[in-house]
């Protein structure tokens, strides 16, 4: 199985996880319950079967399982052909079973349930689906043709036809069931796991630009002074040689290169993050961050910042964390990608709430996945003439997935809909997508003390 390169977010990678001594220990318990059930309806109930056949089978599970232990290290991971032929295997020993112990009628041939519904979780949907093929042929073979139990008198234990049915459509159902089953809940599982590490490596990239930020100003701020004495004495020299043109040339060079030095660590450091006053900005300064990368994309970005009912006059300061920034500029990614030609960025504040309101001129949300933005991986994102609503490519829905985690764990409560009128000069129609800070989980005090700065360490 192709395994995604480092970094890379998978949908779909299930493979080498299943971990063969983790396998060996479930195989070891189902087996000892099968042998325990083997001796109790033996001894116990006076059932009687082949029992020299029984004990080649059950010898057969026990030899893999010992082999599995003895042979593989501990940190032993099975591919997808090495879990399919294990699972393969689990099945036809335990159909075995079934077919020397009574067939369809065993009340333990329900067991054949497990290695469908485990493989469901650890195969791809194409294994899995041919195993349960596989699982339904073998039990619809034991149902037509096994050794029937007897008891001590040479009873045969049967059943009546419509039970024995009944037994079989109970298993097929099972199997069909237990493999959708298990398989949707897995995939979504993994699908949520690699969206949320998205999530965290866009948190991690953007953290990591903040400390080089504040390193890079750091750096400009404790060099100032040596490159300013530098040029002090490459002035002075220029002056005592001006005798000799190579050395007041050298000493010209030496000069221009310091003010190089200057002038690139200040541009460097220009947007310098290390210093707690950038910790904090205006609600204006924050969004105009967020939107920069989009705002020469060719379409119009407006900003609307006023207070709402209840809200002072002054804009408030937020918090200006990683997560925030991120989050609002995957949303207004989005809203640039869809419009036409303007996107709206309004922000509103009361005495209670921060609200913020992204909108564009596109097309709007298609109403069949509405309901699912903010999950991972969504496919859904054609319209109904199969046109690619999104230009250039068709998403995932993981943008918007990263934006809403990043965003919530801020205090943010977040809404996505479509508008359905105007609202002033805003658009009547396309995206709208809302969120809501309370204040006390976003906004600061403008006049509360700082403390002091914490050194950057890489």
């Amino acid at each position: 199985m192709t395994m995604p390169a480092f970094g890379e977010i998978s949908q779909d990678h299930r493979g080498d996880w299943v971990r063969l001594r983790t396998m060996t220990y479930v195989r070891l318990l189902a087996l000892s319950g099968q042998v325990a059930a083997l001796l109790v309806a033996h001894f116990h109930f006076g059932l009687r079967f082949d029992v020299a056949l029984v004990g080649l089978v059950v010898g057969a599970a026990g030899l893999s399982i010992l082999s599995s232990l003895m042979l593989f290290p501990q940190t032993k991971r099975l591919s997808e052909a090495e879990a399919f032929l294990t699972f393969l295997f689990d099945i036809a020993l335990l159909v075995c079973l079934l077919y020397l112990t009574g067939g369809i009628t065993n009340p333990f041939s329900l067991l054949i349930l497990a290695p469908v519904a485990v493989s469901a979780m650890a195969l791809r949907p194409r294994s899995t689906l041919i195993l349960s093929l596989i699982a339904i042929a073998l039990v619809t073979l034991i149902t037509f043709s096994h050794q029937p139990l007897r008891f001590n008198d040479g009873t045969v234990l049967t059943v009546p036809p419509l039970f024995a049915f009944g037994f079989w459509a109970a298993i097929v159902i099972g199997i069909l069931f237990q493999a959708f089953y298990a398989h949707r809940v897995a995939a979504e599982g993994t699908s949520l796991a690699n969206a949320l590490l998205a999530a965290q490596m866009a948190l991690s990239r953007e953290q990591k630009l903040t400390d080089l930020g504040g390193v890079v100003a750091a750096a400009a701020h404790e060099l100032g002074t040596p490159l300013a004495t530098i040029k002090l004495i490459a002035s002075e020299l220029a002056e005592e040689v001006k005798d000799r043109p190579d050395l007041a040339e050298d000493a010209r060079i030496l000069r221009e290169q310091a003010d190089r030095c200057r002038d690139i660590l200040r541009s460097m450091g220009r947007a310098g993050k290390d210093d707690l006053h950038l910790r904090r900005a205006p609600v204006e300064a924050v969004l105009q961050e967020a939107a920069e990368p989009h705002l020469a994309r060719g379409k119009s970005v407006q900003f609307r910042i006023a207070p709402g009912p209840g809200g002072a006059d002054e804009q408030p300061v937020i918090l200006r964390r990683p997560e925030i920034i991120h989050g609002l500029r995957n949303l207004i990614q989005n809203a640039v990608d869809f419009a036409r030609a303007e996107v709206w960025v309004q922000a509103r504040w009361t005495d209670r709430h921060l609200s913020l309101r992204i909108s564009d001129d596109g097309p709007g949300f298609p109403p069949q996945i509405i309901g699912y933005i903010g999950e991972p991986f969504i496919r859904r994102r054609r319209d109904p003439a199969g046109t690619p609503r999104r230009p250039g490519y068709e998403g995932m829905g993981l943008g918007l997935f990263i934006a809403k985690t990043l965003l919530e764990r801020s205090g943010a409560v977040m809404d996505f809909s479509n508008a359905n009128a105007p609202d002033a000069d805003m658009p009547a129609h396309g995206a709208q997508i809302t969120v809501v800070w309370p204040l006390a989980r976003i906004v600061v005090d403008p006049n509360e003390a700082l403390g002091e700065n914490v050194p950057l360490s890489l």
